[in-house]
């Protein structure tokens, strides 16, 4: 035992303080503030009970005004406090009151004093942390009574052989915090935050309690649904372990309705039939109540109340032999955003649980039916809401250590970083399992800290089979798991089907919008695409959802927007990070999450020489396709779809989707004109493949080319960004011809990361210049057959890359340009 050497003294003067509170105690003013926090009560911090599926009736919530102090790692304790902070709030963040960052060689420490109610006497009473990130340690009056080590997970002590037999008792708390200088899970979290990395978070993030419990006592459960059997098991494990009893397991309606029990032995899974089961979904998300008595020597030593969600998750076959995810044996298309969970001036805890909540309203306001949880684990009241709101839940291991790129191999972790790695991964499991809404779970995320995923991926399908498993959201597939998960920006996009994976969009959108007075920083905010005003944004939104319409038809399972909410200097949120604004349509978003879209015209040109059809993909079965060719709005009397319309001359059609139920979808408009072909330039003998010409330096925009000299030249058979065999920080430049096949409309696409441009007989047919994520943009006209001269130039910053050249003519839509059909003189 090591007890404090220099507090003793001042130990009754300490606790007068702090039963006395601090008067003089304010919030930092951060660069925003949301409205919860603006109405923030230092005495009613998270006053909710903090563990929603493992309900006991007594306990006490110690969060509020504790004391603080900042010091070196090395010192064993503070020689004083030096202020207050607002437990549970991250020191680092303005709701603390002290929005100061602690370096990975000081150490944060805490104190605070508690009194334990007389009628908890002759109980063992555990003192229990939400989250701590990241090593803690923890003394009551002077005793150790443990060290836990992990940012995301709780855990508790039991402190009863700690605590006096009368008086206010002494709680300190030290943490030393490594960030990113550690390999531990820490999610986006560096010292230095920019672009998609964020503010360090340190200390206690989640709410601190006391709970008293029996010697013998329910120490956790698992709730396991089975919908093919209309039943459910509950098994309870004791503390102490191994104990012997029996359980008693009563499942309700919500009502309180007593619907099935059975009794059953501690350690053994107890069984409750259940006659008529009603079924989970986003759409109905039924909970049943669940009470859970532990007897033993003829008395009831423990009880608690509980909830589970009857749903089954799994793969399976659609109509057209397609794998999809299936949730209660029905195909249900997952859409939502990724969620990151960070608030302004709370950080990584929001101001409130009405915050949490309201994050996850309009969630489902805006039609979404999913949220992938990003490199973070929440507070378990965010999954309560999840549950009771109807929201599905892909969860993401928080990433650790060090990243790998698209085409690397998986990273060699030392023992220490593997061992944390699956301590954490296997405790989000346990702490998360109950909920119904989570039914993925994501151990990687675009390589960071990806290894041994065969193996990471076995371990969690073992541990928790009722579940999907996702090998690696984005980037770096190790083709095992249940999905194969593709990032795509702006996007949409989707990896090619597969027999026995789905397929899913793990990541797409990102589309910008800075608003003035809600964003981070004044200026330098980013986003993938950045719009001017919420209707261009709303409009390029849509449009998005309305091009996943083919892909969902061809296999796609699943989509991720980014994202809920801007973070810090990322302004790509649905949501200004104050939450203060939706900042897009939510009738128009709710309307294309939900899959009316207005109908989309095929990919050929929207010009022609002599004749075109023109054809209509209506985006959801059921409805039917209005048009007019007079550039009025369709109504549900104008022309009916029902084959490609004819066209000989200039025109514009304008379509829109009805459905049986009445709901209409926005009009959508396309120009169709007829034009000249341009003349060919005969070639007496081309050569196969374009001329490349490779630069090198630190480009952030297309260059003038002309006042630069090429490192390397040579001939490339296709436009892709492999050919240039570089990573990063260069430009190319290709020159030759296209060959036209015959007398028709051509439209060219680029679609890159970072910019593009395209000339086509010495006229600009594209410009995508700029940093950013993938970004297609498309030009058309009209050729005879035969050799036309083109040039297309591009460069690659830092980041993200890629480079893809197609084109699209009627009938056969768009395709990758093949090397046939490029030359150089």
């Amino acid at each position: 035992m090591w007890r404090w050497k220099l507090w003793a003294c001042a130990t009754a003067a300490f606790f007068v303080v702090m039963d006395r509170g601090w008067a003089d105690w304010a919030p930092k003013r951060g660069p925003l503030t949301t409205t919860w926090g603006e109405q923030l009560a230092p005495d009613q911090v998270h006053p909710e009970y903090p563990r929603p599926q493992m309900v006991r009736s007594e306990w006490k919530n110690l969060n509020g005004l504790w004391e603080y102090a900042i010091t070196d790692a090395k010192i064993e304790h503070p020689a004083d406090f030096t202020g207050e902070i607002l437990v549970p709030f991250p020191v680092e963040s303005a709701l603390s009151g002290v929005m100061q960052p602690v370096l990975p060689n000081q150490r944060l420490w805490y104190r605070r004093s508690f009194d334990v109610p007389q009628a908890w006497s002759g109980r063992r009473i555990l003192l229990h942390f939400g989250a701590v990130d990241w090593e803690a340690q923890v003394w009551v009056n002077g005793h150790s009574a443990g060290i836990h080590q992990g940012g995301f997970d709780a855990f508790s002590f039991d402190v009863t052989d700690y605590l006096r037999s009368t008086g206010p008792n002494e709680l300190v708390v030290a943490v030393l915090d490594p960030t990113d200088t550690g390999t531990q899970a820490r999610g986006k979290q560096v010292l230095r935050p920019g672009g998609i990395m964020y503010t360090a978070v340190t200390g206690i993030w989640q709410t601190v309690w006391l709970e008293p419990v029996s010697p013998l006592s329910i120490e956790s459960m698992r709730i396991v649904p089975d919908v093919d059997r209309s039943s459910v098991s509950v098994s309870v494990q004791t503390h102490p372990a191994g104990a012997t009893g029996t359980v008693d397991v009563v499942v309700k309606e919500a009502d309180g309705e007593i619907v099935g029990r059975a009794i059953g032995q501690v350690g053994t899974p107890v069984q409750v039939a259940l006659p008529v089961a009603r079924l989970w979904s986003p759409d109905t998300p039924y909970l049943y109540r669940v009470d859970v008595d532990l007897r033993a020597e003829g008395s009831v030593q423990d009880r608690v109340e509980s909830y589970f969600g009857m749903r089954k998750v799994a793969l399976g076959k659609d109509a057209q032999g397609l794998t999809r995810i299936l949730l209660n044996d029905e195909f249900l298309f997952q859409v939502g955003p990724l969620d990151q969970g960070w608030w302004p001036d709370g950080l990584y805890t929001a101001p409130s649980d009405d915050a949490l909540r309201y994050d996850l309203e309009v969630t489902k306001q805006l039609g979404f039916n999913m949220l992938r949880k990003h490199v973070k684990v929440e507070p378990a009241r965010l999954y309560y809401w999840a549950d009771r709101l109807g929201l599905l839940v892909w969860q993401d291991m928080p990433s650790g250590d060090r990243g790998i790129g698209p085409q690397d191999p998986d990273i060699q972790r030392t023992a220490q970083s593997a061992h944390q790695y699956y301590r954490e991964l296997q405790a989000m499991i346990d702490g998360l399992y109950n909920h119904p809404s989570i039914i993925m779970w994501v151990p990687f995320n675009e390589g960071w800290g990806q290894f041994d995923t065969a193996k990471v991926v076995d371990f969690v399908k073992e541990y928790d089979p009722t579940r999907l498993v996702n090998n690696a959201s984005g980037w770096t597939d190790r083709g095992v798991g249940d999905v194969n998960d593709m990032h795509r920006y702006p996007g949409p996009g989707m990896p090619e089907p597969e027999e026995e994976r789905a397929v899913v969009l793990g990541e797409f959108g990102g589309l910008g919008l800075p608003l003035e007075g809600h964003t981070w920083q004044s200026s330098a905010n980013w986003g993938y695409v950045s719009y001017e005003n919420s209707d261009e944004l709303t409009d390029a939104y849509v449009d998005l959802f309305r091009q996943m319409q083919s892909l969902i038809r061809d296999g796609l399972s699943a989509a991720v927007y980014t994202q809920t909410t801007d973070v810090e200097v990322e302004v790509n949120g649905l949501m200004t990070y104050d939450r203060k604004l939706i900042k897009l349509d939510p009738t128009r978003v709710s309307l294309a999450n939900r899959g009316f879209v207005p109908p989309s015209f095929d990919e050929g040109p929207g010009i022609f020489i002599d004749a075109t059809g023109v054809k209509l993909h209506s985006p959801l079965s059921g409805g039917e396709v209005r048009y007019t060719l007079d550039g009025t709005e369709p109504g549900p009397h104008a022309a009916l779809y029902d084959g490609p319309i004819a066209l000989t001359s200039s025109m514009t059609v304008t379509a829109r989707s009805f459905w049986p139920d009445g709901t209409a979808s926005e009009s959508v408009s396309r120009e169709y004109k007829r034009v000249l072909p341009v003349t060919d330039i005969p070639l007496t003998a081309p050569q196969p493949g374009l001329r490349l010409s490779i630069y090198e330096g630190p480009f952030r925009a297309l260059p003038d080319y002309s006042a630069l000299t090429p490192v390397e030249t040579r001939i490339a058979e296709t436009v892709t960004f492999e050919v240039g065999g570089r990573g990063q920080d260069f430009a190319m430049v290709f020159e030759g011809y296209f060959l036209a096949t015959r007398d028709d409309a051509y439209t060219f696409s680029l679609n890159s990361d970072d910019g593009t441009r395209m000339w086509i007989h010495g006229e600009q047919l594209i410009e995508n210049d700029g940093v950013h994520g993938m970004v297609e943009k498309s030009g058309s006209l009209a050729l005879e057959a035969g050799y036309h001269p083109i040039r297309i130039e591009y460069f690659q910053g830092i980041g993200g890359s890629g480079l893809e050249f197609d084109v699209s003519t009627r009938p056969e839509g768009k395709r990758r340009v093949a090397p046939g059909l490029l030359f150089h003189d």
